[in-house]
């Protein structure tokens, strides 16, 4: 058995048997901001085969999304009631939402990938896997000088969590 195999397993038997060490990283990652930078991946397996390298301008974040569906203010004055509803079902997925909010706080990294680390009982939490644009280390890697190529990536729907709530996957 491999050691990625093993970590996948690892991650895996963790998230189902959800051990006091895992709940207490969730509680810790709940205190902590929506957008956070990571000195490494949570899950190396799965950030390996999305693409992560441990390279100079390879950032990894961890995103913190409310889950439910999107609460919408009341509108005021005379509308019908049966239009104004409160909750909305959303139109992307939360990993979606989660690489969007990377791109907002890291405004010089593009979103190269991003994958499903754990969920409390009111938020999701995803890593995004993001590259400096600036950087000579990425600029010289074929596959990541493609990404980088177009902006704005994740807002224009162009990753993989992208094209899937557009329907492309």
């Amino acid at each position: 058995m491999s050691s990625y195999k093993h970590i996948r397993s690892t991650i895996i038997s963790q998230y189902k048997e959800r051990p006091q060490e895992y709940r207490e990283k969730l509680m810790k990652w709940g205190s902590e901001g929506t957008v956070t930078k990571v000195s490494r991946p949570t899950n190396l397996a799965r950030a390996r085969k999305l693409g992560y390298r441990a390279k100079q301008g390879v950032i990894v974040a961890r995103v913190k999304v409310s889950k439910g569906k999107s609460k919408r203010r009341q509108p005021s004055g005379g509308r019908k009631p049966s239009k104004s509803g409160k909750y909305y079902t959303r139109s992307k997925s939360m990993q979606a939402i989660a690489e969007e909010r990377a791109t907002k706080k890291f405004s010089n990294a593009e979103v190269l990938n991003s994958y499903f680390v754990g969920d409390s009982g009111s938020h999701e939490y995803y890593e995004i896997i993001m590259l400096d644009r600036e950087s000579p280390v990425v600029r010289a890697d074929p596959l990541y000088s493609r990404a980088i190529s177009r902006k704005n990536r994740a807002v224009l729907g162009l990753t993989a969590s992208g094209r899937r709530h557009r329907g492309l996957m």
